[in-house]
């Protein structure tokens, strides 16, 4: 057991060390600003740029949120265009949220509450054993909801690994979509487009806010 203990520590301490040094050597917070320079740095890894697509979407997710998912999901259709960028997103969301999962698991509510937003955490943490699955599936749907954080939350869980891998690949795969299909618009100079879908979210996100007293009964999450 101390054994074990040691490895799981030395894992940690492993995979904060490169995400600090991926951050500071590849001046992260400039390619969230600046997605076509983002874009371009993954290209220069050619012909292993998809490789290192799939992994920056793994590090999106163990980083809890602090990588915006929405903005690497909108590189993959800008590179890869909407069918293949979905797939890559996919592929490395699905292998972030199971790793995220797994580590929750493996150091309990230490290591949660260093990854995730203790407001986020206070907020989320208790609605699994009240309601569980079908709840579950319907916050990954919610657009810009922060679902790297929601899989150290379901970690912590007694949600069996499988069904979890499930819902979390099935409830981003809409907001997969448009981003990733946003991102070929802007590629294509599909400007139109792009201005429909934009028009329409922004309709959509007032509504939701509008309502979200009744989301928060709906699912029982506190104010």
């Amino acid at each position: 057991m101390k054994a074990e203990r040691i490895l799981k520590v030395a894992f940690f301490l492993l995979l904060l060390v490169l995400c600090i040094y991926a951050t500071i050597h590849f001046s992260i917070v400039t390619y969230i600003i600046h997605p076509q320079k983002a874009a371009k740095l993954i290209l220069s890894f050619h012909p292993y740029d998809d490789v290192v697509f799939i992994f920056i979407q793994i590090l999106q997710v163990l980083s809890g949120g602090l990588i915006p998912g929405a903005i690497t999901e909108f590189i993959g259709g800008y590179l890869y265009g909407p069918i293949i960028g979905t797939i890559y997103s996919i592929m490395g969301m699905s292998i972030g949220s199971l790793l995220a999962f797994k580590l929750a698991r493996a150091y309990g509510l230490p290591l949660v509450r260093r990854m995730v937003n203790p407001l986020t955490l206070d907020k989320y943490d208790h609605f699994m054993e009240e309601r569980g699955v079908i709840v579950t599936l319907m916050l990954f749907l919610i657009p810009g909801f922060p679902k790297s954080a929601l899989c150290y939350i379901i970690g912590l869980s007694n949600m069996n690994i499988w069904t979890f891998i499930i819902i979390s690949t099935v409830g981003r795969l809409f907001g997969t979509i448009l981003s990733s299909v946003s991102g070929h618009w802007i590629r294509n100079e599909n400007f139109m487009a792009f201005l429909v879908l934009i028009i329409i979210l922004t309709i959509l996100f007032p509504l939701a806010y509008f309502y979200r007293n009744q989301l928060r009964a709906l699912i029982k999450i506190k104010k």
